[in-house]
């Protein structure tokens, strides 16, 4: 009974990351092909699609996209190995993987906004080098010092593209990690470290010649999630990057956004471009693996035993130093500016202290902060089961190879096809079904996203479990229930709370999934933080900035100190019925 549950929980997890993308993908296309009833568009013509390509600077918008995605996923990428290259033997790297974790957990828009903080013309970095040189830079100041062409807003989409390789670097070292601690890729690791200190190759030379092919085999289909992520994100490029031209996302969310319902045609038509421009991303980050891969096999054929060893860890070095200072800046500069009555440039102090933006933000915050807890609790939790049940699934009774990668591929699939082009899809089904019904429209969007993030923190752990446990259990008359539930839960509960945490930290991030399936009418946390970027004081953006950052950190609080707070708990529990057993028996 309980493997048959298992396995109706693995089809609902399918069946819930499948349907509302392919739902989203019908919506969006047929208005894209001029099908749009509510305002009388009945026929199907590519009249839409001549109109976009018409448009004075809908190739700007590609390239912007193209450039600021495929640009920052490469660059993060050759941040992070060059980092594991750097650290993987030694015991800096657990540091460095905790340095970058508020980074990863950190929400899109309170990072652009924090970012905006330290690199804008008036921000903390052009504080510092204004009262340093004793010149100020423009957007304040002088125009010969040409700074705030690169930051915030620059056309280029540098700005963004720094930004989103910021965000990506710690996610896709994290992913790494996962699988270089996986007890069989582990042991083949070890053995090629082994083969390569034998044959006098470096330690740089050994990851990026031996480990890093195995490694990246391993992570590239979250690699192109990430990749197909940054060329349609709308928050960072909505809050950093330009608006003439925009990137093609946030077109699109500006048309669909539009009061004249007729704009909505030309922003499914630019969708469906949106997800012929991640494909192309998709075929042009490929084409360079092909060529690393060339260029890495002819190196290797020459038998060198160095790797550019010193520019390797030059870079790697430079790299946590550019997060240590920027970890430092936003955290200063966003509590100085969240108590600041007044911060005239280029003091590096602030002009007296208040709490008043404190008070007006907790006053205004109150129903988001409860709907940004109740979602992220319930979407948490949900998925949560959904994913402990479907890796029970997998071992009660493991799928085929066919079967397994077809469930990989739509675990992935919610993160490999651009949000924008499915989520107003969406929007179009769920208003044909259950129209009234927003919580659980938000809630479906939300699990869209929170799911595949769950299952890959699970993952690692589920499978590393260590089996003989269970057999053991089953040998003494255990059902499968009991042993799910009283050895494997109570073992693996840290990471399950670390889990679950993460999906806290990625329901609490979601900006257009709240947006566009609630209407607007559930606000959160960071649905008013993206509208205070444009419509609110500096100082009250701040307070909202903090906020968002409390939030996921006080659910991996949670997930680092109740495992350890329960084991000792247990343990004082357990000695006090020794001692009360030994008193029993003296008496």
């Amino acid at each position: 009974m309980f493997a048959q549950f298992t396995r109706f929980a693995r089809w609902c997890l399918l069946l819930l990351l499948c349907i509302p993308v392919l739902a989203g993908l019908v919506g969006v296309a047929f208005p894209a092909l001029g099908y749009f009833p509510a305002i009388g568009a009945n026929t199907f013509s590519f009249d839409i699609f001549k109109t976009l390509f018409s448009l004075d600077d809908i190739w700007q918008m590609v390239w912007l996209s193209l450039f600021t995605g495929v640009g920052s996923t490469l660059l993060a990428i050759a941040g992070a190995f060059l980092l594991l290259a750097s650290f993987y033997q030694s015991n800096w790297l657990n540091k460095i993987q905790g340095l970058l974790s508020p980074f990863l957990v950190f929400p899109h828009a309170a990072a652009a906004i924090a970012l905006l903080f330290v690199f804008s013309p008036s921000g903390i970095f052009a504080r510092i080098a204004a009262v340093g040189t004793n010149f100020a830079i423009p957007g304040a100041g002088d125009a010969f010092f040409p700074y705030d062409a690169f930051f915030p807003y620059d056309s280029g989409g540098l700005s963004v593209l720094l930004a989103l390789s910021l965000k990506e670097l710690p996610f896709i070292i994290l992913m790494a990690l996962s699988v270089m601690s996986q007890p069989l890729v582990k042991s083949k690791l070890s053995g090629y470290i082994k083969v390569g200190t034998a044959l006098g190759y470096s330690p740089v030379a050994t990851f990026f010649k031996l480990l890093m092919p195995t490694v990246f085999t391993q992570i590239r289909l979250p690699i192109l999630a990430v990749l197909v992520f940054a060329t349609s994100n709308v928050e960072i490029p909505l809050i950093l990057g330009g608006n003439n031209p925009s990137t093609l996302a946030v077109a699109i969310m500006h048309w669909f956004n539009h009061i004249d319902l007729s704009m909505r045609l030309l922003a499914s038509s630019a969708a469906v471009l949106q997800v012929a421009v991640s494909g192309l991303a998709l075929l042009l980050l490929l084409g360079v693996e092909r060529i690393v891969i060339y260029a890495g096999r002819k190196r290797l054929s020459k038998g060198n035993r160095r790797f550019f060893d010193r520019l390797v860890q030059c870079a790697a070095y430079s790299t946590v130093a550019l997060y240590v200072a920027l970890i430092g800046a936003v955290v200063y500069s966003v509590l100085m500016y969240s108590i600041a009555k007044q911060w005239l440039y280029p003091d590096l102090l602030p002009q007296g202290t208040t709490l008043l933006h404190w008070r007006i933000a907790l006053e205004t915050l109150a129903t988001p902060l409860s709907n940004s807890l109740l979602l992220g609790i319930l979407v948490s939790t949900s998925a949560l089961g959904l994913v402990l049940f479907t890796l029970e699934s997998e071992q009660l009774k493991p799928a085929g190879v066919n079967a397994d990668r077809a469930f990989s591929v739509s675990l992935f699939l919610p993160l490999l096809v651009p949000g924008v082009a499915f989520l107003y899809g969406l929007v179009w089904f769920q208003q044909l079904v259950l129209q009234d019904a927003v919580w659980f429209h938000t809630y479906i969007a939300h699990m869209v996203y929170v799911v595949p993030y769950v299952f890959l923190s699970m993952a690692v752990a589920y499978r590393k479990f260590d089996i003989r446990y269970a057999k053991v259990a089953q040998s003494l008359g255990k059902t499968p229930w009991q042993v799910f539930y009283h050895i494997k839960l109570p073992s693996l509960f840290s990471a399950i709370m670390v889990a679950w945490a993460l999906g806290l930290a990625i329901s609490f991030s979601q900006y257009l999934p709240t947006l566009l399936a609630s209407g607007g009418t559930i606000a959160t946390i960071t649905t008013e933080a993206v509208a205070s970027v444009s419509g609110s004081s500096t100082r009250l953006t701040a307070v909202f900035v903090i906020i968002q950052a409390i939030m996921p950190l006080v659910g991996f609080v949670i997930a680092w100190y109740l495992p350890a707070a329960l084991v000792k708990t247990g343990s004082k529990v357990r000695t006090s019925e020794k001692k009360s057993r030994a008193v029993l028996h003296g008496a």
